[in-house]
């Protein structure tokens, strides 16, 4: 029997029943509610953008909060502190998802500074707020190259371990970091571009997870928050780019025995049966043909075909 997704997380007053995915939404609302207020309380401009389209065409999505301020890191005549939650999607943990700590689509809680705040500031900074929340890192790691110099901004308040893997580059823009652990998960870093910027990322999920107890999403669960994340940043499925990536997730939800209440969904199980179909009749014909003219010739994704037939 198929599993369904769970609901759709939703607003609490769609519905008088509060389903464990309502709840787990206000919770993490409430979370970045919070943030906002102490960003604000510190005078620093907060923004929260929950659709996961890129801000240039670097990536298919937006994979990280820095993203739409890259021209700001790199521009010296520019200065100024801001902050965000921005929802990202990174589908390099496509494979892992569901292990209780990697997500395809998940909210970053963001902190931007273009050569105003030092790194010394930035570590108060979440120190404080963890600390607002109830939550006090087990450790946090930092590179060799700059453990004589960061390590005293900590003041005694964290122990810091030594870890060469603590640098950070999107290939145009680099820096050092330091990072933040709890239960033996990373919540969050402080990374210092170009030596004078600072880049804050804390995972909103991972922070639920930490202070409300708020259990992460299985796997089926995962695959159908992205895919209803993707579908409302205004995405349909289709061959490419977003599109592409949208046909796989639907995909992946029918091949684990899932089902999703949308119309993409059922479309795209009855277009897989239609190409199945197709390839059984064409094979024979062509068995030399390479996956590139299955795809191009009659939009047949061979893998994607070669793995229903193993079902």
């Amino acid at each position: 029997m198929a599993a369904d997704c769970p609901a759709r997380r939703r607003p609490l007053y769609f519905s008088k029943a509060r389903t464990a995915k309502e709840v787990a939404y206000v919770t993490a609302g409430r979370l970045i509610q919070q943030y906002q207020d102490f960003c604000l309380s510190k005078g620093i401009d907060f923004i929260r953008i929950e659709s996961v389209r890129p801000h240039d065409d670097t990536t298919l999505f937006c994979s990280a909060g820095m993203q739409q301020y890259k021209p700001l890191f790199s521009d010296p005549s520019h200065s100024g502190t801001v902050a965000n939650s921005q929802a990202c999607l990174r589908m390099s943990d496509l494979d892992e998802v569901g292990d209780g700590t990697h997500l395809l689509h998940f909210t970053m809680l963001g902190l931007f500074s273009f050569r105003e705040m030092t790194v010394g500031s930035a570590i108060d900074f979440w120190l404080e707020f963890l600390g607002t929340l109830g939550l006090v890192p087990d450790l946090v790691t930092i590179h060799p190259a700059r453990l004589v110099e960061w390590a005293p901004l900590y003041g005694g308040r964290v122990p810091i371990v030594p870890d060469p893997e603590c640098m950070w580059s999107d290939g145009s823009i680099s820096g050092y970091c330091t990072e933040f652990y709890k239960d033996g998960v990373e919540i969050g870093n402080i990374v210092n571009p170009l030596g004078s910027c600072i880049d804050v990322g804390f995972g909103l999920e991972r922070l639920d997870m930490i202070v409300n107890g708020t259990p992460q999403d299985d796997a089926l669960g995962t695959l159908c928050e992205t895919v209803m994340t993707i579908v409302e940043s205004g995405y349909r499925p289709g061959n490419k780019e977003q599109g592409y990536v949208l046909r796989k997730l639907l995909r992946r939800i029918h091949k684990i025995g899932g089902t999703l209440d949308h119309p993409f969904f059922t479309e795209e199980v009855e277009r897989q049966k239609r190409l199945r179909a197709k390839y059984l009749r064409l094979r024979d014909r062509h068995p030399e043909m390479s996956p590139d003219w299955w795809f191009d010739t009659h939009g047949i994704d061979l893998s994607d075909i070669r793995e229903t037939m193993d079902e």
